[in-house]
């Protein structure tokens, strides 16, 4: 049996396993099986193009990055890939966006700075619902642990960005504070961030992990943040075994701490 035919008959078995689960008027059937002929078609021109297991590997990749909308090749910092988007006077730098990869941007700021930042090279993950999401606020985190150089070659896999976000004031929507934990790298690796945050009148500040896990517990007093603290104490929070207190606690280990002092 050949590649083709053997896709072919793969192709079938899966539109008649979903055809069971269509809706009554067939739509989502309609789109799925038209999504399976698109990929058929497509591996046809391959297997006619005479490809061998390695060389159609290889034409994968390509497709592949192509389909995610990454160059082929290392990008360059030149005039020509840049097409002005938008100014901001507030704080003074104009925005140009990549015409060889739509995710990648540059600021050019009016003193002569310049900054970049590729959207896609991070994604946030809720720690609780496991939803993903972009932040800008992450973005900038990532992008002074990561800063992009030239010629650029975007990372085949999104780092992985932990975060853990609560609601202390009613009046401040869906929350207003926002823990970014750790990261886990393309490799797998995980590298901790500890970096807390609280928002004030419209405004993101920073704030010091105590604060953060005193915030976290007027809310959910029985509960255990998904912060590190044998991170923590290695960095020099010290936490101490005393009378449970409600304002700076800690549950750890089964034991509720109240922290005593810091040097953070």
């Amino acid at each position: 049996m050949s590649m083709y035919e053997y896709a072919k008959k793969e192709i079938a078995i899966a539109k008649a396993l979903e055809s069971r689960g269509q809706d009554v008027d067939g739509d989502i059937f309609d789109y799925g099986g038209a999504c399976y002929d698109s990929a058929l078609k497509a591996f046809k021109s391959l297997t006619e193009d005479g490809h061998s297991g390695f060389s159609i590997g290889i034409t994968q990749n390509i497709l592949n990055r192509l389909i995610d909308g990454k160059p082929l090749t290392p990008i360059y910092d030149t005039d020509d890939i840049w097409n002005e988007v938008s100014h901001n006077k507030k704080n003074q730098y104009t925005t140009y966006q990549c015409s060889r990869m739509s995710s990648l941007f540059k600021d050019v700021y009016d003193t002569g700075e310049i900054r970049y930042n590729d959207i896609n090279r991070y994604v946030c993950i809720d720690l609780d619902s496991k939803s993903t999401y972009h932040s800008s606020m992450v973005l900038d985190i990532v992008k002074d642990m990561y800063p992009i150089e030239f010629p650029y070659v975007p990372l085949d896999k999104p780092i992985l960005v932990y975060c853990e976000d609560f609601l202390v004031d009613p009046a401040n929507g869906d929350y207003d504070t926002k823990g970014v934990l750790y990261l886990e790298d393309p490799e797998g690796s995980k590298i901790i961030i500890d970096k807390y945050f609280k928002e004030v009148k419209g405004e993101w500040v920073n704030i010091t992990p105590q604060e953060y896990i005193s915030r976290f517990h007027k809310t959910k007093p029985v509960a255990k943040p998904k912060i590190d603290t044998d991170y923590l104490l290695n960095k020099g929070v010290i936490f101490c075994e005393e009378e449970w207190s409600e304002e700076g606690t800690l549950i750890m280990g089964g034991y509720i701490m109240k922290m005593k002092t810091v040097q953070y």
